[in-house]
């Protein structure tokens, strides 16, 4: 009875394409976690916010 290798390579996919997600996710995480995308917003002053 022969092996088929095409569960290998479907599992080979699924494994690398599982890499992929992760490991831009923690990226974007750290992106987030880091302040530097918060460094242009000023706060509204609290007279604004009362209007």
């Amino acid at each position: 009875m022969a092996m088929n290798n095409t569960h290998y390579i479907v599992l080979g996919a699924v494994f690398m394409l599982y890499l992929i997600v992760t490991i831009s996710t923690r990226n974007k995480s750290r992106k987030r976690k880091s302040r530097k995308f918060m460094e242009d917003y000023e706060r509204k002053k609290e007279n604004e916010d009362q209007r």
